[in-house]
């Protein structure tokens, strides 16, 4: 169990490395046993394990077969997400957090940001404001879901209402993934139409390969899957921070961020 030092530390100080993702334990359970997820922060798929604290939880929730259910968790536990016994279907957990601030080291580290997230618009508006070219402070919220295969694992994912969200328009454990996974990307109810669509690829032997991909004018795209690989993917929103936001925080910029993570089964 973590200290009360270690758990006000974690609580003080948010974590700022890029990624925040569900990781499940094992992406395919047997109904009636337990579903437990991991919430994980880092980078290139690769992070370190988070505790459940409520006063960074803005959503914590599961749904399968479109009823939606807090997932209730004690302050410190790791993993984050332990579900008893689950019944038969698709699970789609989904984790949202607070906001939380941070300033980059120096102007060179938010330019290097921006073009990774193909966000290269965001340096003329920045100039366009008259803000200076220094250490930028931004403040960012995460929108996290992973899908989950209980027992025949039937049901679809769909949207949960989460400001930026990414929604799988395919269940990866029981429909025919030959031509591909698809996915729609949404920001403030809308489709977001040609939007970077960044995914991590993990291997069986434990390698991360890493795609770029685009959504259509219809905020869709499609990625290739392979047997026994586990996903993760992002798309990110930066935009300037309502006046109150920007009062609240001290930030400039504010960023979004839509995570899913899933895996292919060894039979698809």
């Amino acid at each position: 169990m973590l200290t009360l030092a270690l758990l006000l530390a974690i609580s003080a100080s948010p974590v700022t490395a890029h990624e925040l993702w569900l990781e499940p334990l094992d992406y395919t359970v047997n109904a009636d046993s337990m579903l437990m997820a991991q919430i994980l922060n880092g980078e290139g798929y690769s992070g370190q394990k988070l505790p459940f604290l409520p006063q960074r939880a803005a959503r914590f929730e599961y749904t399968v077969h479109g009823e939606t259910n807090q997932i209730t968790a004690r302050i410190g536990d790791i993993p984050a997400i332990k579900i008893m016994n689950p019944i038969d279907g698709l699970y789609v957990l989904a984790y949202q957090a607070k906001n939380a601030v941070v300033t980059y080291a120096d102007w060179g580290t938010f330019v290097q940001f921006t073009e990774h997230k193909d966000l290269a618009n965001i340096l003329k508006r920045h100039s366009d404001r008259g803000l200076a070219e220094e250490a930028v402070t931004e403040v960012y919220s995460r929108y996290s879901k992973s899908l989950v295969a209980v027992g025949g694992a039937q049901g679809e994912d769909n949207r949960k209402g989460l400001l930026t969200e990414i929604v799988a328009l395919n269940n990866p454990y029981v429909d025919d993934l030959t031509s591909g996974m698809n996915f729609q990307v949404w920001f403030d109810d809308q489709p977001r139409a040609e939007a970077q669509f960044e995914v991590y690829d993990r291997a069986p032997d434990g390698t991360v390969s890493q795609t770029f991909f685009r959504t259509n004018d219809e905020g869709i795209v499609t990625v290739p899957v392979k047997p026994s690989h586990t996903y993760m993917a992002d798309a990110v929103v930066m935009r300037e921070p309502s006046p109150a936001l920007a009062a609240e925080t001290g930030a400039v910029w504010e960023t979004l961020w839509a995570n899913i993570t899933w895996a292919i089964p060894a039979s698809q």
